[in-house]
C-alpha cells in the first residue's frame, strides 16, 4: 500500500508531534487532528464530536490516539472509525499500551475491533514514556521537590524513548505490507522508579528519590492534577500491576520496526537535563 497523506489524532501530543516530523521529512502529506487547530495543516478533531470525521478527507492512514478523558474508548471511537472506513481510510495505527490487552479494557477493546474490523491495521503497545519524568507531572516534582511519586514499590518497566515509538510508527505507517498484528514496544533496560532517580541523580548532579504511595494516595494525587476519578483510579491500578511485576520485561520491537536499537534511560536523561533545572 502507497500511503500519501496521514491523519494523525493527538496531534499535539508526545508521540503525535514527533511522527509527524518524521513522516513530513519522510514526504509524507502529514494533517493534523486537534480540538484547536491553528495551522493549515491543522483539522478540528474530537472524538466525541461526529462532525470530527470530516478530518478524515484524503487520508490514507490515520495515527489513532485515544482520548485520555474517558475509559469507554472504544464506544466514543467506534463511530468515527467507521466514518473513517467508509471515506477511504485504509490502513489504522493504533498507540495503545503493553499492559492492555486485545479485548481488554480502554485501547484494548479498540485493539480487538480493528483486528476484526479494518483492512489495514496495527497497534503499538508501548511501555511507560521516558518523557513522563520531562514533560508530564513527574518533571514539576523533580524539579520542585527532586521527588518521584508512584505506587509501583520496586516494580520494574522497560521504559521507551517517545522519539522511539514515533519511530516506530512512522515506520509501521509508510511500510508497504500490512502489519496486521501487535507489537510491544520498550526501552533496552527494565528499571525501578528507584533506578531512574537514581540516574535522574546522576545527570543532574542533585539527588533524587522516589517515593512510593499506597494507590489511594496515588489516586487522590492525579484527581488533584485534573484527572477524573475514574482515569485516575484506572493509572493508579496500572501502578499496581508494574508493582507486581507486569512490566518487568524488555522487546526487540523498536529494533524490529526501525532497524536501530531502542534508546537507554541514560541517554534519554543526558539529553534532558535542562528540563530538571
Amino acid at each position: 500500500m502507497r500511503v500519501e497523506r496521514v491523519l494523525i489524532t493527538g496531534g499535539r501530543g508526545k508521540t503525535g508531534r514527533r511522527l509527524a516530523s518524521r513522516l513530513t521529512a519522510a514526504g509524507i502529506d502529514v494533517v493534523t487532528g486537534t480540538r484547536i487547530p491553528v495551522g493549515p495543516k491543522d483539522r478540528r478533531f474530537d472524538w466525541a464530536d461526529p462532525a470530527s470525521a470530516s478530518a478524515f478527507e484524503g487520508c490514507d492512514a490515520v495515527y489513532l490516539v485515544a482520548p485520555t478523558d474517558r475509559t469507554d474508548h472504544l464506544a466514543v471511537m467506534q463511530p468515527l472509525l467507521r466514518e473513517a472506513m467508509r471515506q477511504g481510510v485504509r490502513r489504522f495505527v493504533l498507540l495503545s499500551s503493553s499492559l492492555l490487552d486485545p479485548g481488554g479494557p480502554m485501547m484494548g477493546e479498540v485493539h480487538a475491533w480493528l483486528a476484526e474490523s479494518a483492512p489495514d491495521w496495527a497497534v503499538l503497545r508501548p511501555s511507560w514514556f521516558m518523557q513522563n519524568f520531562s514533560e508530564g507531572p513527574h518533571a514539576a516534582t523533580i524539579r520542585e521537590e527532586r521527588v518521584i511519586y508512584s505506587a509501583t514499590g520496586t516494580g520494574r518497566v522497560g521504559f521507551i524513548d517517545a522519539e522511539d515509538i514515533a519511530a516506530s510508527a512512522a515506520a509501521t505507517l509508510v511500510v508497504q505490507t500490512p502489519l496486521n498484528s501487535d507489537i510491544v514496544l520498550t526501552g533496552p533496560d527494565a528499571l525501578s522508579y528507584d533506578d531512574v532517580a537514581a540516574t535522574i541523580s546522576t545527570a543532574i548532579g542533585r539527588p533524587v528519590r522516589h517515593l512510593s504511595l499506597d494507590p489511594a494516595a496515588l489516586t487522590d494525587r492525579f484527581v488533584k492534577q485534573g484527572l477524573p476519578p475514574d482515569y485516575a483510579r484506572t493509572l493508579a491500578d496500572l501502578d499496581l500491576d508494574i508493582a507486581a511485576g507486569a512490566e518487568d520485561y524488555t522487546t526487540q520491537g523498536v529494533a524490529q520496526l526501525t532497524g536501530r536499537p531502542a534508546t537507554s534511560f541514560r541517554a534519554f536523561a543526558n539529553g534532558v537535563i535542562e528540563t530538571w533545572k
